[in-house]
């Protein structure tokens, strides 16, 4: 067992997840507030502990469909490299900080990643097992990161972004489903019970709706009296990455197979991190400076 194991289990490159922990400190216009920044920062850090802790309780309990799949059998509590007693420890002590941190942090963001955890523990045990249920669970998870964004900030969050969050984790949720099933084929029900219930053809009806709704949100975000009033009508100048980044994802599942590790395609995609370097830039230029 090594270091590399341990932050393997506590999946940190998907860490990246939490960046919109960030969302509300960028939407209230305080990112160059550097006492905002530190809380935020540190709200980021904590979710991010709670987020692993998960993770493992997830791999602890699919530690025998895991050892079939093709990929996640390298995982360290899968192949063994991290025995099952040390898995429990890692668990107790990586929620445990985590979660003691978020109340030491905040009382309020303390009860949000309390949630959270909550949620995602009865998800692994049970909710991931019901169909589309599944897929909104892991789009609650989204929606409570930005609230307690907010929340460690005490600051006011549009619902509209609430929306677009929910949304847009949706949509990254069934490609994943998408991938899943297209990868393992006649064997998926093997490894996640809940892909016997999906099909390609369902999950690119519910893609299609979901994706409809991200950019129609999104887009009657930017042109709400609330928005409007607050950073003015550049806004809508986003659309065009929020645009073009969904299509690019939606290739990417269709035509190169992937999607099955968003955070992967995010780090590894040079043109979709190129719309989402545009789409920060211009947003922070809206917001800060128009």
């Amino acid at each position: 067992m090594t270091l590399h194991d341990l932050t393997g289990s506590l999946r940190v490159r998907q860490w990246t997840k939490n960046v919109v922990v960030f969302a509300a400190l960028i939407f209230a216009g305080r990112a160059t507030d550097s006492g905002f920044l530190v809380r935020s920062a540190a709200a980021f850090f904590l979710f991010s502990l709670v987020s692993g802790a998960v993770y493992v309780f997830n791999d602890i309990l699919d530690i025998a469909h895991d050892s079939l799949h093709p990929l996640k059998r390298s995982r360290p509590i899968a192949s063994g490299r991290i025995p099952l007693p040390a898995a429990w420890t890692l668990f107790i002590v990586t929620a445990g900080a985590a979660l003691i941190g978020a109340f030491l942090l905040d009382t309020g963001f303390g009860a949000v990643a309390t949630a959270y955890f909550t949620l995602q523990a009865f998800y692994s045990m049970y909710l991931k097992n019901i169909i589309i249920l599944d897929v909104f669970i892991i789009s609650i998870g989204f929606v409570l990161r930005v609230v307690a964004g907010a929340v460690v900030l005490n600051v006011d969050i549009s619902s509209w972004i609430l929306v677009c969050t929910m949304l847009l984790a949706l949509f990254l949720a069934l490609s994943k489903r998408r991938h899943e099933i297209t990868l393992l084929e006649s064997g998926a029900s093997d490894h996640r019970v809940i892909l016997a219930e999906y099909s390609p053809y369902l999950l690119d009806q519910m893609i299609g709706v979901v994706t409809s709704a991200t950019l129609v949100a999104y887009m009657i975000f930017t042109l709400s009296d609330e928005t409007v009033a607050k950073f003015g009508k550049y806004l809508i100048l986003t659309v065009p990455f929020v645009l073009y980044g969904i299509f690019r994802y939606l290739y990417l599942v269709h035509n190169k197979n992937a999607g099955g590790q968003p955070e992967e395609v995010l780090l590894t995609d040079i043109p979709l991190q190129i719309a989402i370097a545009g789409y920060g830039l211009t947003a922070i230029a809206v917001i800060y400076f128009s």
